[in-house]
């Protein structure tokens, strides 16, 4: 399990949530509170799908590409769109083929990157591939290419994903707190060279980066204090254990610590170093 696959999997277990992105709060929310979390992750699936419904007369047939544990496709199945998944996550493939299992679900599920799905042999079969959280690890040259050979002429691209700002690399306090991202400027430029209509390119950072105060706040007043805890406890009885374990790992340790409990990862810090877009794009034809 990488990486990327353990912060998944982990918020997933944590929160019992089946949502994994940031949520989306608009003023259908009452207020910022964990108490909500679970209506700004709803709100973020139903937003996805007013916008490829917008775009695109049902029902159409759809591929999400890094579609964590299926919700979003059970949500577009149950407005009768034809859905199809990628996922890379072998522990994120095993919730969405329980989902298939269990009757929600008609889907082709491929457990691999969309690098290797056989994109060739599904040329023109779609009319929307869906980026939601995933386009940022994808180099999207590849992205794209994969998207215009999967859709039909007219086909849309939806991209619901956070990319760097030009403030990153400027040195001040968390600039290194967020990884992730294409940088957006390069991305805007390189996308007028394709051969593609841009239909929507709408910023919509404030209605995401709330989660990022709200797990802040949860690092920094719980597990933070409790972490603290548990080092207490562990030095008084397995001291020399300890410690030797804090030295072997200690420069992961202290990027730990500064990523997540100095303070840095707040939302005024994402929001200076990413832009989260959701953006349409159309197939020539």
């Amino acid at each position: 399990m990488d990486s990327k696959e353990f912060g998944l999997v982990f918020g997933q277990q944590l929160t019992g949530m089946e949502d994994l992105h940031y949520g989306f709060w608009d003023d259908t929310i009452p207020e910022i509170s964990v108490l909500y979390m679970k209506q700004a992750q709803l709100r973020y699936t139903e937003q996805i799908i007013e916008t490829i419904e917008a775009h695109g007369s049902a029902p159409q047939r759809i591929i999400d590409v890094g579609c964590g544990t299926g919700q979003v496709l059970v949500a577009l199945s149950a407005r009768g769109h034809q859905v199809d998944g990628v996922i890379p996550a072998p522990h994120l493939e095993a919730r969405v083929r329980e989902k298939v299992a269990a009757g929600q679900l008609n889907s082709t599920v491929w457990g691999c990157t969309l690098q290797e799905v056989p994109v060739d042999t599904l040329a023109g079969q779609y009319d929307t591939v869906l980026f939601s959280e995933s386009f940022q690890y994808i180099p999207y040259q590849t992205a794209l290419a994969a998207a215009n050979t999967l859709l039909k002429p007219g086909g849309h691209v939806v991209i619901c994903d956070f990319f760097k700002t030009d403030n990153t690399g400027d040195g001040q306090p968390g600039d290194k707190s967020f990884g992730g991202g294409h940088p957006y400027s390069k991305f805007v430029k390189d996308l007028e060279a394709l051969d593609w209509e841009v239909l929507e390119n709408s910023d919509i950072t404030a209605n995401t980066s709330p989660n990022i105060h709200l797990l802040d706040q949860l690092l920094r007043e719980r597990i933070g204090p409790a972490m603290g805890t548990l080092d207490h406890y562990l030095g008084e009885r397995h001291g020399v254990i300890l410690k030797s374990v804090k030295w072997v790992f200690r420069k992961k340790l202290a990027k730990l610590k500064f990523k997540y409990l100095s303070g840095h990862r707040s939302q005024a810090v994402f929001e200076r170093y990413k832009t989260y877009r959701r953006i349409v794009l159309k197939k020539a034809g």
